[in-house]
Order: structure tokens, then C-alpha cells, then sequence
């Protein structure tokens, strides 16, 4: 993702999202994108009540329990309609969606955020840091502000904090507090369980450093530097069977699942990759910032 907020972007999105999206990017600075953002891509079962319902690149995780479900991630502005569409598809009710989440406040992340609050009342829960960028759609994010919002501003119903506990129906997910990326920028870890056994899984926010980012501080996030050194030291301690990310190309989902190919958890224990991940991570901190990770 670039800083060049063109109007090409703006097109493609009212060419593929449809007139839902068009009232709303007319309004917005929508800076540059991989297609693979928008790309459709078949919703399945991850492992016991996790599934993905997001586009080919862009994850969005329901959750679904007995007394609703939790929404994590929503895409860019528009993509209210396709989450909705893989929720259906599913077999679950849109409506039924009681929580709203997020790895990070993103246009790319949180850009349906609005519009599905709006569409089910959900009650939107987002780090504490990151509660004024979703205020103002993106205009104060200290990388990519400045420009007017990216997204439709919403207000932020629980403001959460790190090891804070989102609870509904029996599900229990911790929120891990791993800045840099933005301020607020978390991880989630949970229990899945299906009739075989449970999994501990890890829906992780990877720290990846924009181009726009300097060390060791910036004007607007004057611990930037140490945040992201806090956070690369953190996430090679994490324990889990599964992992997942903010985008699916992070943790190959390509790779470990086709359409049609069943339901397989298994397929998700990966513990190399995630290693291989952070280490590449540390090593682009490390070339940036001339530090090492503790």
C-alpha cells in the first residue's frame, strides 16, 4: 500500500462494490490497492466456530456462537455486501452480529465498519489508541492522515486495553496489545473447539513497517520505535495451534486451503511460517532503525 491516493482506486471500487460503496468513496481519499483486496473468495470453516468470510487478501473472521456473533476485520468501505453475502452463505444471520472487532484501524481493515454497525447495532470494541483514528476515519493515523478520512468515521462503543477479555456465548478472546503498525494495533487469542478437540488460535496483527514510517520517532507517535521493538519481542513468545493474520497472503492461505476442499484445521498448524515471518519482520526493523530486537 502506497501514500498516492488517486482517483483510479476510487474508480475500481465503484466499478466492482456497486452503488452501496459510491456515496460513501466520493467522500473519501482511497489510497492505492492491491487487487487481490477485492477479489471474492469462498467462505469456509477455519477450525470449530472460527470462520473466514473476507475477501481473497483482506481476512474478516465470524465467530459464531449460541447468543450471536463477533465480527473481526471488515474490509474496505463497501465491503459490508460481500461479508454479508459469505455470513449467508454460511448459513448464519448478518443480523446475528453482536460485536464488532479489529486488528488495527485501517481503511483496509475497518472500512465497513460503520455500515455494519449500522445494519445490526453491534457493539464496536477497538484498543484504546486507535479510538480517534475510527473517530475521524483515518485522518489523524500518524502515517497516512492527513488527507481527510479513508473510511466512514464511527464511534468506538468499548474503548479495550491489552490481556482485556471480549466474552459472548462462550467464547473468550484475550486482546493482545501489539503496537506499531498503528497505535492500537492488537492481536486476538482464543479457544476453538470442535468435536475432536480444541485449538488455541492466534488471529495476528503482523507488525509490517509502510514506507511513511521513521525511526526512532515520528512527530505524531513519538514512540514508534520502541512500540515496534516491544512488539517483536512479544509475538516469537506466543503459543498456539493455529494462526491467522489481518491478510490472508500473510499466512498462505491460498496455499493451505482451496475452494471446495473441506474442512480441515489442521491445515492451519504452521509454526514455521509464523517463526519465519516475525524473524523477517525483526530483520526490516533492525535494517530501518538500526536497533536490535531485544
Amino acid at each position: 500500500m502506497t501514500m498516492r491516493h488517486i482517483q483510479r482506486s476510487i474508480a475500481v471500487l465503484l466499478v466492482i462494490m456497486g452503488p452501496v460503496l459510491s456515496v460513501v468513496a466520493q467522500k473519501l481519499y482511497v489510497p492505492n490497492f492491491d487487487s487481490s483486496w477485492i477479489r471474492d473468495q469462498e467462505p469456509f470453516r477455519i477450525a470449530g466456530n472460527l470462520y473466514y468470510v473476507g475477501s481473497y487478501d483482506l481476512a474478516s473472521y465470524l465467530i459464531a456462537t449460541p447468543k450471536g456473533h463477533i465480527l473481526v476485520n471488515t474490509g474496505l468501505p463497501g465491503s459490508d455486501t460481500l461479508i454479508r453475502k459469505h455470513i449467508e452463505a454460511l448459513g448464519f444471520k448478518f443480523a446475528d452480529i453482536k460485536i464488532l472487532l479489529a486488528t488495527h484501524a485501517h481503511f483496509d481493515h475497518v472500512g465497513a465498519m460503520a455500515a455494519i454497525k449500522r445494519a445490526t447495532h453491534a457493539k464496536l470494541m477497538i484498543q484504546e489508541r486507535d479510538v480517534s483514528v475510527m473517530a475521524d476515519g483515518g485522518n489523524s493515523d500518524f502515517d497516512m492522515g492527513g488527507h481527510g478520512p479513508m473510511f466512514e468515521p464511527v464511534k468506538v462503543d468499548r474503548p479495550l486495553h491489552d490481556k482485556d477479555i471480549v466474552e459472548l456465548g462462550g467464547t473468550r478472546i484475550e486482546v493482545l496489545h501489539h503496537p506499531g503498525h498503528t497505535k492500537g494495533a492488537c492481536s486476538l487469542l482464543l479457544t476453538v473447539k470442535d468435536s475432536a478437540r480444541s485449538y488455541r488460535v492466534l488471529i495476528v496483527n503482523m507488525p509490517s513497517i509502510l514506507s511513511e514510517t521513521k525511526f526512532p520517532s515520528m512527530p505524531t507517535y513519538p514512540e514508534v520505535g520502541k512500540d515496534y521493538a516491544y512488539t517483536l519481542s512479544e509475538m516469537p513468545k506466543m503459543q498456539f495451534d493455529i494462526w491467522l493474520s489481518s491478510h490472508a497472503s500473510q499466512f498462505d492461505l491460498q496455499k493451505k486451503h482451496q475452494p471446495g476442499s473441506g474442512y480441515h484445521p489442521e491445515a492451519f498448524f504452521d509454526r514455521a511460517s509464523y517463526d519465519a515471518s516475525i524473524e523477517k519482520l525483526q530483520e526490516t526493523y533492525r535494517r530501518r532503525s538500526g536497533n536490535a530486537v531485544n
